[in-house]
């Protein structure tokens, strides 16, 4: 009998959260055209750990998201949705484009707005527990 904690190999391995939120984010910042370098100095994060969130390497703290969120003109609530997003919907995750995503500029400072078609975006259904 297998152990509790062997799945079986037809069953889909569920994706971790930080590949999910590294792939969102990335998508973003490729979107907007910028680089790691442009969006870690505006979040006031090291580009190699930023690098590292892109990549599912590092757990980033809800400290770390809020800044690349926000350096990306999005909330941290934005974030959180589109992820769940994917998590409920099953898209790709590693290096897909951005589906209906427009390109966007960057912002002239660090903290901009959100951008006019993510004001709307649901939180419903959205639930961390730790």
């Amino acid at each position: 009998m297998p152990a509790p904690t062997d799945v079986p190999e037809s069953t889909p391995r569920e994706p971790l959260w930080r590949d999910l939120v590294g792939a969102v984010l990335r998508r973003e910042r490729r979107a907007q055209r910028r680089t790691l370098k442009e969006v870690a100095d505006a979040a006031r994060i090291s580009l190699p750990y930023l690098s590292e969130v892109e990549r599912g390497r590092k757990e980033a703290s809800s400290e770390i998201l809020a800044a690349a969120a926000h350096a990306l003109g999005l909330g941290l609530g934005d974030l959180l949705s589109l992820v769940h997003g994917e998590l409920v919907h099953g898209a790709p995750i590693h290096g897909a484009p951005a589906h209906a995503a427009p390109a966007r500029r960057p912002a002239p400072h660090p903290r901009p707005a959100l951008a006019p078609h993510r004001t709307q975006l649901s939180h419903r259904g959205l639930c961390l527990a730790a």
